[in-house]
């Protein structure tokens, strides 16, 4: 059985941190609309979902995945690299823990955070990045190795994080931006790449045996699709206009 934790859009949604993008006005009952769909995606694909409180002092706790890397063999507690989200963290330690999960943490001075990391069977790619650190790494290298993956670190230049360049949507296949992260960081896996115009559009999110995919890239979409995947599509517009995408709004993991 597959659990999803999500969390709730804060009342302060419009005060998110912004990194590559202009700051818009953001409709926040239209994003609540859309979470709730992505959510509901979620249940279709075949995962209980369980959705974490938020806090005014939480503007961007909806991307729940920065906050932690969950594993077979237990969670990476992150230490994201924006200050103001570091409350985010206690209430998602507390979900994992209660569902058996052995926690290690990112210690300081690391950053990392779980938008930059995609792991593919035993392989983990790690995004080098604004929110990602050097000595973060090297500690997520060090706590993998001992559960026996092999870290890959890939440069990110010109978006956010790594999975908004990579991410995986099919085993050993990888939909990605080119401009943002070299191709070579992927060796032996197969890639499919965005449509040229829809430089957003390498987040996806596979899930059994379908990918969530937002609605807004369609030249992309049909890209997938060529390739005979399933593809099921979700509003995310005003999910986007904060950074985010259909990765970074759910933690994913075996119950």
């Amino acid at each position: 059985m597959l659990m999803a934790l999500t969390r709730e859009i804060s009342a302060a949604f419009q005060a998110c941190e912004l990194t590559h993008l202009p700051r818009v006005p953001i409709d926040l009952d239209r994003a609540r609309a859309q979470h709730a769909a992505y959510e509901w995606a979620l249940v279709e694909a075949g995962c209980t979902v369980r959705r974490l409180a938020s806090g005014p002092d939480m503007p961007d706790a909806v991307f729940v995945e920065d906050v932690a890397v969950v594993l077979d063999e237990g969670a990476v507690i992150c230490r994201p690299g924006a200050e103001s989200r570091r409350a985010e963290t206690p209430l998602v330690v507390e979900a994992l823990a209660r569902h058996g999960h052995p926690l290690q943490e990112i210690q300081a001075p690391g950053t990392i955070d779980g938008g930059d990391v995609l792991v593919i069977g035993r392989y983990v790619f790690v995004g080098s990045s604004a929110r990602t650190n050097r000595a973060g790494l090297d500690q997520l290298n060090r706590t993998l190795a001992r559960a026996g993956y092999t870290v890959r670190v890939v440069p990110v230049h010109g978006c956010l994080h790594l999975k908004s360049a990579a991410t995986a949507v099919a085993p050993g296949t990888v939909l990605i931006n080119r401009e943002w992260v070299p191709a070579d960081a992927f060796a032996g896996l197969s890639l499919v790449d965005i449509d040229p115009q829809e430089p957003y559009a390498a987040n996806a999110l596979a899930l059994a045996g379908a990918v969530l995919y937002p609605t807004s890239f369609p030249r992309t979409r049909e890209r997938l699709e060529s390739r005979g995947l399933r593809v099921r599509p979700v509003e995310v517009d005003e999910l986007q206009k904060a950074e985010g995408g259909v990765t970074c709004c759910s933690l994913i993991f075996e119950m």
